[in-house]
């Protein structure tokens, strides 16, 4: 008895929610109704659709019934089919609306233009999406776009139409075709399949426009001769009026952009001669050979970009070569879709994807995702050298960074000195941080041009060596030399921070001894040598601080990779080495040894420069402003415990505050590595957009790395020389 009034009871809650609403939508279908109205009508029924209720088909036939319901969505669109079955006037009127949305809305904004970027700065596509928001398309906009718009507005829609149920999809088409009235069938001849053809004719011109323009036409790599290249059909898609002129024929032969137009003409030729009764074969031919092109273009592409990568990126360009990556891509769904019209499934694809992108072209969210892309892309991808000497690949590399090290660390003793020396002037804090990013802007710089190292600087700079490496994780091999660079750079740090501390700490420790010796009187005082073990304690801000000064680090890297981009962009060596005034005061060889010392330091110079002043200014002004921050950095603060141990003698030894410091300092270089690491893979990971199972797989390929060779980390194998 309780399971019939069960039953009962969720029959009447599926008729509340969804029967009768239906019904009452479908009642008040016109197909004969105003634009507006019809589109207002499509609308409300996709909100029906989309609701998360799922809707049994009570009165529903036995295939109905058993059929797999898995998306709530899929639920109602079956039971909506099923009552339009049992009712032939409401489902001649919802197939006659629906057919009129295709003939009468113009749907090539839809198929060309949907999820395209816009705009190649941020804030004004920012604006734009913003404004879209707030003020939605009017229904009555004979736009497909528009309606498209207001029907589906979140991703999930995209998700059920592309998993949909061959039976429905077979419902869906015979609904589309259902027309009692024969007039309107004659009147509605197929013309989805001219929107889709008209809109590959305008993708593939606006793909040859971009394609051709100055700005893509000279970054394009070098061709091959015309006899490697020269196919069958050239002659068929070459103009005419350029046979008198061998050089520009070779040079179209050569541009796969200028071959897409002809190429797309001859497709609608072949189109309008099969219509008209010819044979098949000629169209498919075109329709293969358009195919081809449309390769080449993509290959033009990287071709372009390695071009970026030799000689600087910029964003504006970038932006115009992924848009027209991305036309290409789209081009190449329509092109199937056109070819496959009696292929439901890929019919069902097409509209998923062109949701999809419609949605995303609307996403404040999708663009910050887009332009973070980009933008790491312009910071990672400037001259991968530059980081390439932080790693370490085998045994004499390794010994080669510890001596390094050992003389940054010899500098960095005179930076500590100097530093208690600001610090003991006791000036205003804006002034004494001033100050303190010159003394370390100095030193950073001494140890650039002695060719020193300093540790936790390795990380942040080596993200476009990184960057490069995950090109090749899509095998095997390329994955194990990725994983053998991370290795190599974590040995490398590991030599780098030894180095530093192997040195600054007992230096530091003599100099205040030595000073002592010298003027009966120490660097700081007792007082000022507690407070900085105690500021330097495991127990407190102080991995916090660290890790913030990871980030300092990794920023300074973004500065050094953008100076070295935006030197190589604007060729500015070759302006130097050209320079008329220069030459006459250096001479040609003086000029161009001039260009050559700007391009291998500028990286350097600007890195160390905005490294240092971050490391003073910073913290004043987070502190004036924010919250209290000081600089913890491994290297700096094993030097200052240094010169407290010297003050205070063998009685430190005993103190607790002292080995809290030093585990202080462990800590210090735990997170001033990790965090600036963590950073440089984030971004290097972004610049090439690698998909999360992607990352997963590589972090799990680090690890068991690690634990297999635990070793690595700290001094490298026989085996790392003879492989490299």
């Amino acid at each position: 008895m309780f399971d019939s009034i069960k039953r009962l009871i969720k029959k009447w809650r599926a008729s509340r929610d969804g029967g009768h609403q239906l019904d009452a939508l479908l009642a008040i279908a016109d197909k004969s109704a105003p634009y507006a109205e019809r589109s207002e009508w499509l609308i409300e029924l996709a909100h029906w659709i989309r609701r998360g209720r799922r809707v049994p088909p009570a009165t529903a036939d036995a295939a109905d019934t058993a059929a797999p319901q898995s998306d709530p969505a899929h639920t109602r669109i079956r039971y909506l089919l099923h009552v339009l079955d049992r009712n032939p006037a409401w489902k001649a009127n919802v197939a006659g609306i629906l057919r009129a949305l295709l003939r009468e809305s113009d749907g090539l904004s839809l198929l060309c233009d949907a999820g395209m970027p816009v705009h190649s700065g941020f804030f004004g596509a920012v604006f734009e999406r913003l404004e879209a928001s707030l003020i939605p398309p009017a229904p009555n906009r004979r736009d497909l776009t528009a309606i498209v718009t207001l029907m589906f507005g979140t991703e999930r829609d995209a998700e059920w139409i592309d998993t949909l149920p061959t039976d429905l999809l077979l419902r869906i088409h015979a609904l589309f075709e259902y027309a009692p009235d024969e007039e309107e069938d004659q009147r509605d001849s197929t013309p989805f399949s001219l929107d889709l053809l008209a809109a590959l004719h305008n993708l593939t011109c606006q793909i040859s426009s971009t394609g051709l323009s100055q700005t893509v036409r000279s970054r394009l790599g070098g061709v091959a001769p015309p006899e490697e290249r020269r196919d069958e059909r050239v002659d068929h898609v070459i103009d005419a009026r350029t046979t008198d002129a061998p050089g520009v024929r070779v040079a179209m032969e050569n541009q796969p952009f200028y071959r897409l137009t002809r190429a797309m003409l001859a497709v609608e030729t072949a189109h309008d001669a099969y219509a008209a009764g010819g044979p098949q074969e000629p169209l498919l031919r075109e329709v293969n050979y358009l195919r081809l092109l449309l390769d080449e273009c993509r290959a033009s592409t990287d071709d372009v970009f390695a071009h970026l990568y030799r000689n600087g990126v910029s964003v504006d360009i970038v932006f115009q070569v992924e848009r027209m990556r991305m036309r290409i891509e789209r081009a190449e769904h329509l092109l199937d879709a056109w070819m496959a019209q009696h292929d439901l499934r890929a019919a069902a694809r097409l509209t998923a994807e062109l949701v999809r992108a419609n949605h995303a072209s609307q996403s404040v969210a999708h663009l910050a995702r887009s332009n973070s892309s980009l933008l790491a892309r312009k910071i990672v991808e400037y001259s991968a050298d530059t980081g390439e000497h932080y790693i370490a690949r085998d045994r004499a590399e390794y010994l080669k960074m510890m001596r390094m090290a050992a003389g940054g660390g010899l500098v960095t003793v005179v930076t500590v000195c100097v530093k208690f020396a600001i610090t003991g002037a006791h000036l205003h804090a804006m002034f004494e941080g001033v100050l303190a990013g010159f003394n370390y802007a100095a030193s950073f710089l001494l140890m650039h041009f002695l060719h020193f190292s300093l540790a936790t600087k390795q990380p942040a700079m080596t993200a476009p060596t990184l960057a490069r490496e995950l090109d090749g994780v899509g095998t095997p091999a390329g994955v194990d030399s990725f994983v053998s660079s991370v290795t190599a750079l974590m040995r490398t740090q590991a030599a780098a921070v030894l180095g530093n501390v192997l040195l600054v700490f007992p230096v530091s420790l003599c100099v205040d001894l030595l000073y002592h010796a010298l003027f009966n009187h120490d660097l700081i005082s007792a007082d000022k040598a507690i407070a900085t073990l105690q500021s330097f304690s495991l127990i407190g801000p102080t991995p916090f601080y660290a890790a913030l000064t990871g980030v300092l680090l990794w920023s300074s890297s973004l500065l050094a990779g953008w100076a070295d981009n935006w030197f190589i962009l604007h060729r500015v060596a070759d302006a130097l080495a050209y320079n008329r005034r220069l030459r006459m005061t250096l001479g040609v060889a003086g000029a161009d040894r001039l260009a050559r010392f700007c391009r291998a330091n500028v990286a350097g110079v600007v890195g160390n420069i905005t490294l240092g002043l971050m490391l003073g200014l910073v913290p004043a002004i987070l502190t004036a402003f924010a919250f209290k921050f000081e600089v913890r950095h491994v290297t700096l603060s094993a030097g200052s415990i240094g010169v407290a141990l010297g003050v205070l003698g063998e009685s430190a030894l005993k103190l607790p505050a002292l080995w809290w410091a030093v585990a202080g300092v462990g800590s210090m270089a735990i997170l001033n590595v990790a965090v600036s690491f963590a950073l440089a893979f984030y971004m290097a990971v972004k610049s090439r957009d690698l998909r999360r199972n992607a990352v997963r797989s590589l972090r799990g390929a680090i690890w068991q790395r690690v634990r297999r060779h635990p070793l690595e980390l700290v001094w490298p194998a026989k085996a790392v020389r003879e492989a490299s």
